[in-house]
């Protein structure tokens, strides 16, 4: 009986030595692994503002947050349809978003507190990357008889959201052909409702700047005969001269149905910040895959094809995220 005893506890011991090498054996692969693997990552949710659902802002902006999502580890990002750029701006500075969209002349005048800004500078948001043309674009119902733009005097013209960036652009385009809000019988909708108004005959033209072609400016050619109206010429020349964020563009025929010819006017550019507040781990994390994943943000929307890391630095006037600017560094895109 005593024999049969110490034969158990002999055998006991023996597998509690084992148990105990095992033990053992698993915590050093686990604490190897996570020196190599580092920390999990922490989960970030962010807020990105874009612009209306008709417009190319919200669209572009869905297909970068679903490959920021799939791509950059522990990031969900929400999606939100607002008033576009000097809204984007306020909601950024406010600590209300994290990312938003915005044209690159509205984030200088807020950066400088100049223009629509005028006074009132704001602060807490940084640039992240210049993304693509944003076009001025102004459309005309056909029979409207519009041909120029200074033929927009006295008719009923929808300039966008009032204090968007599309209002300042409206307002810089006619200044340069002798015209001012007060000769026209200004509206401010968005890109949407201009589209249907132009439809029920509610006004003769509207003014959309965005990346063309532009959803509402296409579902409205595909049932309405219109008219892209050239901003060129002298005036154009004058117009980049007195704001150098301007830059010619040519709106290829066919871009929207009924196009025959070429359409020349001027664009911005749609600009990425982000908020001050985020680290530059995360930043840098988005911005080396907004480049790096360009393939598939082509694949969600056509403006992917314009990303490019030289395009996204130049004529952008607010200093960069430092995680931002470490990754152009890393491209060679800063110096």
């Amino acid at each position: 009986m005593k024999r049969k005893l110490s034969l158990l506890l002999a055998l006991i011991l023996a597998f509690s030595f084992v148990l105990a090498a095992c033990s053992s054996s698993d915590e050093g692969e686990g604490g190897e692994g996570e020196a190599a693997g580092g920390d999990q990552p922490e989960t970030v949710n962010v807020k990105m503002a874009t612009g209306g659902t008709t417009g190319t802002y919200y669209a572009f902006g869905g297909a970068v947050a679903t490959v920021l999502q799939n791509n950059v580890a522990g990031l969900t990002v929400d999606v939100q349809s607002t008033g576009a750029s000097a809204a984007n701006i306020n909601y950024v500075a406010d600590g209300e978003v994290q990312i938003a969209i915005v044209q690159n002349d509205v984030m200088d005048y807020a950066y400088n507190g100049t223009d629509l800004f005028d006074g009132e500078k704001r602060t807490g948001f940084s640039s992240m990357a210049a993304c693509y043309a944003e076009v001025c674009q102004v459309i005309a119902s056909a029979d409207s008889g519009i041909k120029t733009i200074a033929d927009l005097a006295g008719k009923r013209v929808s300039v966008g959201d009032a204090g968007s960036g599309v209002e300042f652009n409206a307002r810089q385009i006619m200044e340069a052909y002798g015209l001012t809000f007060d000769d026209i019988e200004k509206q401010n909708l968005s890109f949407g409702d201009s589209a249907s108004a132009i439809k029920d005959g509610k006004i003769d033209a509207f003014f959309c700047t965005a990346g063309a072609p532009t959803t509402a400016v296409t579902e409205l050619a595909t049932t309405n005969d219109i008219v892209v109206v050239n901003v060129d010429g002298a005036e154009a020349d004058a117009l980049i001269a007195k704001y150098p964020f301007y830059t010619s563009y040519k709106i290829p025929a066919d871009t929207y149905k009924g196009m025959t010819a070429d359409a020349t006017t001027v664009a911005v550019k749609a600009t990425f910040i982000v908020a001050d507040s985020l680290s530059e781990d995360l930043v840098y994390n988005m911005t080396k895959t907004l480049f790096d994943k360009k393939a598939d943000i082509v694949a969600g929307h056509s403006k992917g094809t314009e990303l490019d890391t030289t395009y996204a630095v130049e004529g952008v006037s607010v200093p960069f995220h430092p995680g931002a600017e470490k990754y152009f560094k890393e491209v060679g895109a800063l110096s």
